[in-house]
């Protein structure tokens, strides 16, 4: 996969390798234990590997999952947040000098920026509820945490078109 964004003398980062859970036949894992992994590639470290880790992270369940599926609008998260930013805060700013809700300025900072921001943020709902279902065979716990973010997500996401259909319709 080529990135834009690689520089000459970066070191190339790949993918974390997905580790699939397998439990011994017969057993039920302890609720909020890590699950056990296959040998072979995704495999917790070895004994050797294990070396290398620092004292406070040896035998610790895993702190993230790998990716393995990225939503295509990932890598432009941030090229359609920006000029949204600064679009809202034009119009706050237009706001706060007493422009009113219907002013050009106001509607027009709001055209141009709910769309951008709306599909951002349909983008990071995506990428948070994919999260939380990598997460559920790892740590149920952090992917229910993440699941209530969806829930989250999803009503800050209604509040944004509610807010620029009220300011559009001004």
């Amino acid at each position: 996969m080529e990135d834009e964004r690689i520089q000459p003398g970066m070191p190339a980062l790949d993918r974390q390798a997905v580790r699939s859970p397998v439990m011994p036949a017969g057993s039920a894992p302890h609720p909020g234990s890590a699950p056990q992994f296959a040998a072979g590639a995704g495999a917790p470290p070895s004994l050797a590997q294990r070396a290398v880790l620092p004292p406070s992270l040896a035998g610790l369940p895993p702190r993230s999952v790998p990716e393995t599926k990225p939503t295509p609008l990932q890598k432009h998260y941030v090229l359609l947040s920006a000029p949204a930013l600064v679009l809202g805060a034009v119009a706050i700013t237009a706001l706060e000098m007493g422009a009113p809700l219907g002013d050009p300025l106001v509607k027009g900072c709001v055209l141009i920026a709910a769309p951008l921001l709306a599909v951002a943020n349909a983008d990071a709902i995506v990428r948070i509820w994919r999260s939380a279902w990598a997460w559920m065979p790892v740590d149920r716990t952090k992917g229910i945490f993440r699941l209530a973010w969806v829930a989250v997500a999803v009503l800050l996401y209604a509040l944004l078109l509610g807010a620029a259909w009220l300011v559009l319709s001004a």
